[in-house]
């Protein structure tokens, strides 16, 4: 769909694109149609789209005769629609972040980017078979990111524990409307299970938080001082705290599997301390 075109839509419902709930509209059908079939579709599958707008990628969706789900929170475009897909397509009136979402296999969607975060990882606790996204390009490049580069942290971490993650293809700003300030990734992502063991799950969330929310500070120092861990290290010395692993290291240096290993110790440390003050 061209710009004008577009902008005569929109036009005709009284609207602009909305830069709070970041509409941006691409204009190239061969992307969509390029994450479309990255998703392997077919009339078996469910497949969920988040914030579906003026219906272009749905459309593409539907010729796959794969079920299609959409959730839409502007009301003015779920009425649209609903006038251009009547009962093809199941519409979803919701906010995506705090609804519950209804059941799919699969997922394609172009993100909006102020939810990406959120989206995706409540996307990986809802489960799916495949989700290909399309996302903020600094975003992409930060799920896949691995230790000792600048764009690690912990989203690269949580993606890395849950689930397989490639970039396939970028997508210039050029080919929205309106034009973002940042290029876009088409991101595919398979669930599957952690590819090694922590003995606390929680723990080990929370030691990436807080070890990352200071990652110019030692492992150490990041412990002590974020609210995260507080009830991890509550009443522990620093000196015993120095003896966890990769205490003098800081966070962009560890291999996500390194930073299990400070878990588990910290956990055994906890568990340590409990029993002696009880005995």
């Amino acid at each position: 769909m061209r710009a004008e075109e577009l902008k005569a839509i929109l036009g005709s419902m009284g609207k602009r694109p909305s830069k709070r709930l970041g509409q941006n509209f691409l204009l190239d059908d061969s992307v969509l149609r390029r994450a479309v079939e990255a998703a392997d579709l077919s009339d078996k599958d469910t497949v969920l789209e988040i914030g579906p707008g003026l219906g272009n990628l749905t459309e593409e969706l539907l010729r796959t005769g794969a079920k299609v789900v959409a959730v839409e929170q502007d009301p003015e475009f779920c009425r649209f629609l609903e006038r251009r897909f009547g009962d093809r397509v199941r519409l979803v009136r919701a906010d995506a972040v705090k609804a519950f979402l209804p059941e799919f296999n699969k997922v394609v969607s172009n993100l909006p980017y102020q939810i990406s975060s959120p989206i995706t990882f409540k996307l990986l606790d809802a489960g799916f078979d495949t989700a290909v996204l399309m996302l903020q390009r600094e975003f992409a490049e930060r799920m896949v990111a691995t230790n000792g580069t600048a764009e690690y942290g912990r989203l690269s971490v949580g993606v890395y524990y849950r689930s397989e993650c490639e970039i396939l293809f970028n997508v210039s700003r050029a080919s929205f409307w309106p034009q973002p300030k940042v290029d876009s990734c088409v991101v595919r992502l398979v669930p599957r299970g952690p590819p090694f063991q922590v003995d606390d799950e929680d723990a080990f969330f929370r030691v990436t938080k807080a070890i990352f929310s200071h990652r110019r500070k030692k492992i150490l120092n990041s412990l002590l001082t974020d609210p995260s861990v507080a009830s991890l290290v509550e009443g522990m010395e620093k000196e015993t705290l120095a003896r966890l692993p990769y205490s003098d290291q800081r966070a962009e240096e560890l291999s996500p599997e390194m930073i299990g290993q400070i878990s588990d110790a910290l956990v055994a440390l906890r568990s340590s301390s409990a029993s002696k003050r009880t005995s």
